[in-house]
């Protein structure tokens, strides 16, 4: 059995406004440097069957910084791969939904109703960032057969991945699935190239919880 370990970067100088990261390339915040040694502190705590053996993440700054100290414990060099990195939101990178909406409505709402057809100006589509980033997982998962593969990841990227793993409506992304917490751990198990979801955005802890 293969596990890929998902986990979002810690907390950006974006986060507490709620604005779009997207591809900008933006720095923790003191709490995600935190949150950073805390994952590197639950990689190294864990016991030789669930010790992450390789470590990925992607070519965004926030995603290498929070990876940094789980790659010192473990002892491993991360694999760095553009396919990681999160959706480009176009002319919303920077950018809160009430100041989008404060600009368009009808943009915003269009978004937030289905934000596969109606994506931001400029943005990347999300069937193709669902489909890089799955890709890059399976190319993972071939790589590293029955090893625990701990990725640094990012917020909607991650989603996108997942529903498409699941057969789930990617239009349906914001309400199906919640935003993962900052650190916390997605497990997908792999056998015969088939992805099985063992647990979603479970907090780090000595013993951690099953979804």
């Amino acid at each position: 059995m293969t596990s890929l370990l998902l986990v979002r970067h810690g907390e950006t100088e974006w986060h507490r406004e709620n604005r779009y990261a997207g591809s900008s390339d933006i720095g923790l915040a003191p709490a995600g440097y935190a949150q950073a040694r805390l994952l590197g502190e639950w990689a190294g705590s864990r016991t030789a069957a669930e010790r992450p053996t390789v470590l990925a993440c992607s070519t965004l700054r926030r995603s290498q910084l929070t990876a940094a100290p789980a790659a010192r414990v473990l002892g491993v060099r991360p694999e760095i791969h553009a396919d990681l990195r999160e959706v480009h939101f176009g002319s919303a990178e920077g950018r809160t939904l009430d100041e989008i909406r404060a600009d368009s409505a009808q943009i915003a709402d269009s978004f937030v109703r289905d934000p596969v057809a109606s994506p931001f100006p400029g943005a990347e589509p999300l069937s193709a960032a669902a489909n890089r980033m799955v890709h890059c997982l399976q190319l993972l998962a071939k790589a590293h057969p029955g090893e625990r593969i701990l990725v640094v990841g990012h917020n909607t990227v991650i989603r996108l991945a997942l529903c498409q793993l699941l057969g789930i409506d990617l239009s349906t992304y914001r309400r199906v699935l919640a935003a993962p917490d900052n650190v916390a751990v997605t497990e997908l198990q792999v056998a015969d190239r088939m992805f099985r979801l063992a647990r979603f955005n479970a907090p780090l802890s000595p013993v951690d919880p099953i979804f």
